[in-house]
């Protein structure tokens, strides 16, 4: 995927991401001067089909978050790198073409109490955004609005009552009919099951799945649970310090892991069976600081596989079997297909 003929517009590919950047300015001093840079994400490539759901996973602080959200415009204008949603390159729409495109992206947010106004009835929180892009007439709004609260779960009547009347579960099944009211194609998922108990988890994930088969739905699904990940992507992208180490079908990467880190995150993964040994990789040292990230690869500090060129060259993209890409120069010797 690093070369760039396979970024040409592909139907079958509602978003295509290639090498972005997102670098926020560290200001000091009393005339506020830039002194650096924190690198969040620093060259981030992928393809997402339309109708899957691809997994985004790494430790906390990775950019994860930070990638679902410069994706969709909210975090200002991007560093670098390419984002193609449906054929066109987000950062080159005017504002009112990217007011358009709003409705067809949408994002649930992790924790849902804090992105629901306490100030509104469900039924505004849900609603607001159906009448400022008039997707309904009016005499069609209450009908539609039931509608979508059907389809996740909850009731007319809860329109007029306020987010503090309802659980965690509700509340983030209000987050999910107000993303889904505007009839996306496309939605982030940050971490929409992090804060609810497990019970709850299971719900709101067969929740997703429903919906998704429904609407035809795409999604971006950013977890730190790989079990979850595991069981409703359809592809995965395994992040570290801003970078993209690994991706692939889910199938693959779960099969045969290829990066030392992504072997690392998948040793921790609990196996419910006393009788199985587990054969937990400890990773020594601390994440490196975004603001200050080594030269070469960025994991070389706490690789056990770590040699001369990784400290000094960074690896580059390679894909080593069918849609299943890597970067480690372990792989160096290996055939990279996608140049082919």
């Amino acid at each position: 995927m690093s070369d760039t003929r396979s970024f040409e517009y592909d139907p079958q590919y509602i978003l295509q991401v290639r090498d972005l950047k997102k670098y926020f300015p560290i200001k000091d001093g009393l005339l506020s001067r830039v002194v650096g840079q924190v690198k969040a994400v620093d060259g981030v490539t992928f393809n997402l089909k339309r109708g899957k759901t691809m997994g985004l996973v790494g430790e906390s602080g990775c950019g994860k978050t930070t990638t679902g959200r410069t994706i969709l415009r909210l975090n200002g204008e991007k560093t670098g790198g390419d984002v193609i949603f449906d054929g066109k390159e987000i950062f080159d729409l005017t504002k009112k073409e990217m007011h358009e495109y709003r409705t067809r992206m949408q994002i649930i947010f992790q924790d849902p109490f804090s992105s629901l106004s306490p100030r509104l009835p469900v039924g505004e929180i849900i609603g607001e955004a159906v009448r400022e892009h008039n997707l309904v007439p009016k005499n069609e709004y209450n009908d539609y609005l039931d509608d979508i609260m059907d389809k996740c779960g909850l009731q007319p009547f809860h329109k007029e009552r306020y987010p503090h009347e309802f659980s965690g579960g509700q509340r983030q099944r209000i987050c999910i009919a107000r993303a889904l009211a505007l009839n996306p194609e496309f939605v982030v998922c940050d971490e929409p099951v992090s804060a609810l108990d497990v019970s709850i988890q299971a719900q709101i994930i067969n929740l997703l799945q429903e919906l998704q088969e429904q609407m035809n739905l795409t999604y971006l699904f950013i977890s730190h649970d790989l079990s979850v990940v595991e069981h409703i992507s359809d592809a995965v992208g395994v992040m570290y310090l801003g970078n993209l180490m690994e991706y692939g079908e889910t199938e693959d990467i779960f099969r045969n892991p290829l990066h030392p880190y992504t072997k690392a995150l998948f040793s921790a993964i609990p196996i419910p069976d006393p009788n199985v040994k587990m054969n937990r990789i400890v990773l020594e040292g601390t994440i490196p600081s975004p603001a200050n990230p080594p030269a070469g690869c960025k994991f070389h500090t706490r690789c056990k596989n770590c040699m001369g060129i990784c400290k000094e060259v960074a690896p580059e993209q390679k894909e080593i079997e069918p849609g299943h890409f890597v970067v480690c120069h372990l792989y160096d010797d290996a055939k990279d297909i996608s140049k082919e």
